[in-house]
């Protein structure tokens, strides 16, 4: 099966993994981690969730970029070069290729309207009227019910995909590529500021202790072994979807074994750096951080700083962080609809982004009042499922030698046999698992 070499490629190595890194750090980093970390007791936590990081870092991460860079495809081709290699023709694989493509049009739908939220949010910092509400949670809890309500934020969820498909439709170089290289060292450039600052409130000390604390009875629950690797599963953005279509912009030059260690590395650091930020913040005001989602961030969280000294800037730092996280993960939720259009129905660029533009935009509006509800299914069912098939249809159908040659061109340190073996029957397998334990328990991610 032959594909036809991208004219719209990353231009370097660090262009693509500040790119892989922006659509891993999103919501899971910063209004989930820092819940679980708390929730599970600190170190007890990240013991575990550190591992799963290093398995799927190594196996999923590493896997989806050189399926997609090895077929120069997303993922319905990819599956359909897997077929093909398999003896099975390119219709099946294409066929169940789609699961994929649908996962993350839907994830990016319910996305788009906790973008628009947070475009509300940074406006309302900047403006000063977060700060103006001061400890009133009836009004801090209202805001919030009436942006997340049905049909309550038209106007910043058609901004927030503005902007998106703005940068999207510059192409992967010049805007995908380009965005992320401003947005992402300032994201963590400004949680650095923040937990520093954060550091020296009093009662800070208290959310720092407890990062570090270390339960072993919690250590035998199996339950935190779960959710830990949930989190990292989904925090790392692999679903078969984005980063596949990542990987096939990406030069064949390129080291990417190098690409995944680092992609894994820094979401790391930005799911612990808004660990540093938003416990000790919480323990500042002597407040339990005993619940995640939206209301974490905009509710508890905005009380929190509203009490803090210098809040106003603050919640224009914090916001800012959050808006940064939250594009740079949806731009590549829409990549992965767009290239498709572009691949398969030879769509030009700016044509195939107004298209899923316009359906983006016009389905986002209309589940305003459902996104929890619907982006619960999303990453229960179908974005696990993707990323199952992929590993699938790399370690199983095409196989041991394909897959060591589309991993090990142009790495500087090949991997073996072993790294396969793994691959093939641990992260395939811990993948099957997400999926089966996400069910039971209801989403994990």
């Amino acid at each position: 099966m032959k594909h036809k070499e991208k004219k719209d490629n990353f231009t370097g190595q660090w262009g693509f993994i500040l790119a892989c890194i922006g659509s891993a750090v999103g919501m899971g980093n910063l209004w989930r981690f820092p819940v679980l970390v708390s929730a599970w007791g600190g170190m007890t936590f990240l013991i575990p969730y550190v591992l799963f990081v290093i398995l799927i870092g190594a196996t999923g991460v590493t896997e989806e970029i050189a399926l997609g860079r090895s077929t120069k495809s997303g993922p319905i081709e990819a599956f359909g070069a897997a077929t093909e290699h398999a003896g099975k023709g390119t219709k099946l694989g294409e066929g169940i290729g789609l699961i994929p493509v649908i996962g993350s049009l839907a994830l990016a739908v319910g996305y788009s309207c906790v973008v628009g939220w947070i475009f509300k949010y940074v406006y309302l910092a900047l403006t000063g009227q977060l700060i103006e509400m001061g400890s009133d949670m009836d009004a801090i809890g209202g805001m919030f019910g009436s942006t997340a309500s049905m049909f309550g934020n038209n106007f910043w969820i058609v901004i927030a995909l503005f902007v998106t498909f703005l940068i999207m439709a510059l192409g992967v170089a010049q805007g995908i590529e380009k965005s992320n290289k401003i947005m992402m060292p300032i994201l963590f450039g400004l949680l650095v500021v923040l937990a520093i600052y954060i550091g020296f409130q009093p009662g800070a000390s208290g959310g720092y202790r407890y990062i570090f604390t270390v339960n072993p009875k919690g250590l035998t629950d199996p339950r935190l072994w779960i959710f830990a690797f949930g989190q990292a599963f989904f925090s790392l953005s692999v679903a078969g979807n984005g980063t596949v279509i990542y990987g096939s912009y990406l030069p064949e030059e390129e080291d990417i074994p190098f690409s995944a260690k680092n992609v894994a590395l820094f979401d790391t650091i930005a799911a612990l750096l808004a660990a540093f930020v938003i416990i000790p913040a919480m323990a500042t005001s002597g407040a339990k951080l005993s619940s995640g989602g939206p209301g974490l961030m905009f509710i508890y969280l905005v009380n929190v700083m509203n009490q803090m000294p210098g809040g106003a800037v603050v919640e224009i730092l914090f916001f800012i962080c959050v808006l940064f996280a939250g594009l740079s993960s949806l731009i590549n939720m829409f990549e992965a609809p767009v290239a498709t259009l572009q691949q398969n129905f030879h769509m030009k660029r700016l044509p195939a982004v107004c298209t899923v533009g316009v359906t983006g935009l016009v389905i986002s509006l209309l589940i305003q009042g459902i996104v929890s509800q619907w982006m619960d299914v999303v990453s229960i069912y179908i974005c696990p499922l993707g990323a199952l098939l992929a590993g699938i249809m790399f370690y199983w159908v095409f196989g041991k030698k394909y897959a060591l040659d589309a991993v090990n061109l142009s790495a500087a340190h090949p991997l073996g046999s072993r790294w396969f073996t793994f691959g093939k029957y641990v992260y395939c397998g811990a993948a099957a698992v997400a999926l089966i334990a996400g069910a039971i328990l209801g989403g994990i991610g």
